[in-house]
């Protein structure tokens, strides 16, 4: 029998490889990913894709390499989410 849910995905997934079974992230673990992000040279070829995807230039494979940039920038995001919440930590958000 699996003991596995309907709402498995990577991120949860990970969550618990990175903190305990229950995707609780230690504070070390949480600090950690707070402070991880794309390298500069990724932003670039993330912002060139995007900008060529517009003019519809982009190959098949760039298209999926697209994808993957924007699958992993979803499930970096939705750790960060988890470590703000292990450490208490609110977000800020700007204010026009």
């Amino acid at each position: 029998m699996s003991t596995t849910t309907s709402r498995e995905n990577e991120v949860t997934i990970l969550a618990r490889v990175l903190g305990d079974e229950r995707g609780e992230l230690s504070p070390e673990i949480a600090r950690h990913i707070l402070g991880v992000g794309f390298s500069d040279r990724d932003k670039a070829r993330m912002n060139d894709l995007a900008a060529r995807n517009q003019e519809g230039a982009l190959s098949t494979a760039e298209q999926e390499e697209m994808a993957a940039f924007s699958k992993a920038g979803t499930m970096l995001s939705i750790l960060k989410s988890k470590a703000r919440r292990a450490l208490g930590v609110k977000l800020e958000l700007p204010t026009y």
